[in-house]
């Protein structure tokens, strides 16, 4: 047996694996590169976007690396700090984000040449160049890293990204592909949602071509916000910036190790990140940073509540010492981790179910569409609801005029009495209708007393038709029995009292006549009224469906 030692030789093409193929999305080659600045302790980060040439930098005031670091740790791919260091950093004792020690190849995928630039307090700048066009050549090839060196440095590139660089790192992005061409307006928002930890600037702030990026980068949003669920006493820069809450925030309880809000914007297109392509959702943040976007993607719930969502849910000890529980590209959970798998199932048989619920009584309470599906209302009644909604709208005075506050709390008053005369209304059109369709389809005879009502009823109405100089007939086809109330029309379907052996229907319909007359005359009822008039009509409405089973 030869006695020739073996050992694995990595070829060049492993890079492609590990980094250009690896990574889908500007934002997360951001994230790489910001997360590296909050590794090496930094306070600030600076990117800086030139359209115009095609490239952009990032710079921070990190503790910076010397040769033997960039060597060793920067250009090795699979360096962990954790592994070599911990689980902090001895000097700012921030948890470290880094873990796999592949994530610097993310740089690899969105420009054609990276330059990095280091420099420790004290030290000598140090780095090398990265041009894809000389790797993808060493790949052709077949070379292995030991084969392949990284170009030298133009130091005249640091002059345009800073004017003094006494420690830290300087990245920059020659021949970048289209990402960029995105507005600051948009970049500052996704690095708002991106990096939790940047937002209230107290020990780590982030700035996008000299400007800082903070929590009122989505001041948008925030302003749209309705409804807010804390968890676990959770409280800082995004929720204090939710101005325009409807109700007082409600405090959730988890046995988790887990804190952050789940809220709810006034309508759907609220959740739209104005200016952007993205849509705010349910997000898991660890040690600050996201880590799976749209976490309810996991637990569908197919309800109307899905397009109000958004929120944060900061999960610290998922990432914990011995446990990984990302994907090689950083841009997901692993969906076996035991964490995850807690955390999923807090939303699915707890909090979710919590929301839906709330939210739909809270939207309610203010006039609003809520969960048709929550069995709080009918589907009916729904309905009711949101067509006084949408017609007292056509009421509501202009903002600062006389008497807004009048009419607007008018508005309110009307809501619960509006929402059920609408529905009653319906109800009583349609038995009252489907009787008429009835007696006529089966060509029964109108008795005298029918006539009689009829003909008054007629009188009356042109006699009200003169008054109002109206000359065109208002009734369609000038039906008849559309002049009969449904005491009459029971009365006719029946056939006369004495002869039918059975005249339900029209007992309920002599004992709904007063109520029913009110809500046809928009009048307010009593509470005594609405229950009679609920009890009764369910008994109108059996009736009629029996009726017209039976003799159809």
């Amino acid at each position: 047996m030869t006695e020739q030692a073996f050992q694995f030789e990595i070829s060049l093409s492993v890079l492609n694996h590990l980094g250009r193929n690896l990574y889908r999305n500007f934002a997360t080659v951001l994230g790489e590169a910001v997360s590296n600045s909050w590794d090496a302790n930094a306070r600030n980060v600076w990117i800086e976007i030139n359209r115009e040439a095609g490239s952009f930098s990032i710079r921070d005031d990190g503790d910076g690396m010397d040769a033997v670091a960039f060597q060793e740790k920067f250009l090795k791919v699979g360096y962990s700090k954790r592994k070599d260091i911990g689980e902090t950093s001895p000097v700012s004792g921030r948890p470290f984000i880094g873990a796999k020690g592949i994530g610097k190849l993310a740089m690899l995928s969105c420009a054609q040449r990276v330059s990095v630039f280091s420099k420790v307090a004290g030290g000598e700048i140090v780095g090398g160049v990265i041009d894809n066009a000389g790797l993808d050549e060493a790949i052709k090839q077949d070379m292995v890293p030991d084969d392949y060196a990284l170009e030298e440095l133009d130091l005249r590139q640091i002059e345009t990204v800073a004017t003094e660089f006494e420690t830290g790192t300087i990245i920059v992005f020659e021949n970048v592909k289209d990402e960029i061409r995105n507005s600051a307006a948009y970049l500052k928002k996704l690095l708002a949602m991106n990096f939790h930890f940047c937002l209230s600037a107290d020990e780590f702030s982030i700035h996008l071509n000299g400007d800082q990026v903070t929590y009122r980068d989505l001041g948008d949003l925030l302003g749209k916000t309705e409804f807010c669920w804390i968890i676990n006493g959770f409280d800082d820069v995004l929720t204090a910036g939710m101005h325009s809450l409807k109700s007082r925030p409600v405090q959730v309880t988890s046995t988790l190790d887990l804190g952050g809000f789940i809220a709810t914007v006034e309508k759907p297109r609220d959740a739209k990140i104005a200016g952007t392509d993205e849509r705010a959702s349910v997000d898991l943040f660890v040690n600050g940073r996201l880590r799976e976007k749209n976490i309810l993607r996991h637990i569908p719930t197919q309800r109307i509540l899905e397009s109000y969502i958004y929120g944060q849910l900061h999960f610290n000890s998922m990432d914990s010492e011995g446990n990984d529980p990302f994907t090689s590209s950083r841009e997901g959970v692993l969906e076996d981790d035991p964490n995850f798998r807690a955390l999923l199932d807090f939303l699915k048989r707890e909090l979710v179910p919590k929301i839906l619920d709330e939210w739909d009584a809270m939207r309610l309470d203010r006039g609003q569409e809520g969960d048709e599906e929550n069995p709080r209302k009918s589907k009916k009644d729904r309905k009711a609801r949101d067509l006084y909604a949408a017609a007292s709208d056509d009421f509501k005075p202009q903002d600062g005029s006389a008497g807004e506050d009048d009419v607007t709390t008018w508005l309110r008053e009307l809501h619960p009495d509006a929402e059920f005369n609408l529905a009653a209304y319906a109800d009583c059109y349609l038995a009252e209708n489907l009787v008429r369709r009835y007696i006529d389809n089966r060509a029964i005879a109108l008795p005298t007393s029918a006539q009689n009502e009829i003909g008054a009823w007629q009188t009356r109405e042109q006699s009200r038709k003169n008054e109002a100089n109206i000359s065109f007939e208002i009734r369609e086809n000038a039906d008849q029995l559309s002049y009969l109330g449904m005491d009459t029309l029971a009365f006719v379907a029946e056939g006369e009292r004495g002869d039918s052996a059975n005249p339900s229907l029209w007992r309920d319909a002599v004992r709904y006549r007063p109520t029913r007359n009110a809500v046809g005359h928009t009048g307010r009822l009593s509470m005594l009224a609405k229950n009679d008039l609920r009890s009764v009509f369910e008994n109108i409405k059996a009736r009629v469906r029996n009726l017209l089973s039976i003799n159809t």
